[in-house]
């Protein structure tokens, strides 16, 4: 399990690309060649930054310490019209999900969501041309040749959102920990006390038919969590990229229904889009109350799947299953059709 440490989602960096290598002026001299000629050759590009998605990371932890990251510069050009070697690029591997943008002018720089996927973050500079390159008729003895172009340099912000199927959603202590750890064979850390969740934990949940899903387990949110209390508010970023919501509201609280609005009212302040994606409710805990006196629980204003679940008895959770799949295919397919048009 990775501890609160090494779960790094929002980093600084520099990153500084290769220069270009000078051309060079030479002379051709060999014997029985009078008059060779210009023969110096062009320098070799530099080195660019990319960012590169890798799907076996989960955290920017790799790059938070290296402040600098720079390219290779090209190397100058040699006689006989040889151009000098290019410098190798430098790829950044980052998890998927992650985008960059210019820290000094607030330029989005791109996102990185799939395996392999690249996105520039610093070009390297063009090699100057030799001598070489400058001869004509009118011109048969250039004795100047250009300087290699500078690499492009700048501050990059790299944040981290988590791509999840299913984030849940609820309070500290509200069983979510529980649910993903049986849910999945995750196995996140699970304690008595407040914000038993200091990091996000990611679970894959597979059906009978080996279709799988990806669930996130995000700290809880607390009232105010919008305005920057509690922990919630580092991570409500991540449910921006959860397809749907799965609101957890443990029944052992004073009153689920009051609590039900206001973690809506905490996605809602912190951003609008939120309160428009699909969603559930589950009621967490539900061993704590018998079956004949759950349906008072229950939120009449809302049409949408309410379920009663508990990871302590694993009661329930085979529908709970059942339901996000068909909701979350139901989603799916109506995104692509709306691609589509």
């Amino acid at each position: 399990m990775q501890s609160e440490s090494d779960f790094i989602d929002y980093v600084k960096i520099r990153v500084e690309a290769g220069d270009g290598g000078a051309g060079i002026v030479h002379w051709r001299r060999e014997k029985f060649v009078p008059r060779g000629g210009p023969d110096g050759g062009d320098g070799g590009d530099g080195g660019s930054v990319w960012m590169e998605g890798d799907p076996h990371k989960w955290t920017l932890l790799d790059v938070k310490y290296r402040r600098i990251l720079r390219a290779a510069s090209g190397e100058d050009g040699g006689a006989r019209c040889q151009k000098g070697a290019s410098g190798e690029d430098l790829i950044i591997r980052v998890p998927l999900g992650t985008t960059a943008w210019d820290a000094d002018t607030g330029e989005f720089l791109g996102e990185v969501t799939k395996a392999g996927e690249r996105v520039l973050l610093a070009r390297g500079g063009k090699g100057g041309r030799g001598n070489h390159a400058f001869r004509s008729p009118t011109l048969r003895a250039p004795d100047f040749a250009e300087p290699g172009q500078p690499g492009e340099k700048r501050n990059v912000r790299l944040e981290l959102k988590l791509l999840a199927d299913v984030c849940l959603v609820g309070p500290p202590n509200a069983g979510k920990s529980t649910l993903l750890s049986v849910l999945t064979r995750a196995r996140p850390k699970i304690a008595p006390y407040p914000f038993t969740t200091l990091v996000p934990q990611l679970g894959v949940v597979q059906d009978e038919r080996r279709r799988s899903f990806v669930i996130a387990d995000l700290p809880g949110l607390i009232e105010g969590a919008s305005e920057g209390k509690g922990l919630g508010y580092r991570f409500l970023r991540h449910v921006e990229r959860g397809a749907i919501l799965l609101f957890t509201l443990p029944l052992d609280h004073p009153d689920p229904k009051a609590l039900f609005f206001s973690l809506r009212k905490e996605l809602q302040t912190y951003h609008p889009a939120l309160v428009e994606k699909p969603y559930l409710i589950a009621f967490t805990k539900c061993d704590l109350i018998p079956p004949e006196k759950r349906h008072a629980y229950l939120i009449q204003e809302e049409k949408v799947p309410q379920l009663f679940v508990s990871g302590a008895t694993h009661e329930g959770l085979d529908e709970l299953l059942i339901t996000l799949r068909n909701v979350l295919e139901a989603h799916k397919g109506l995104t692509k059709t709306r691609l589509s048009l």
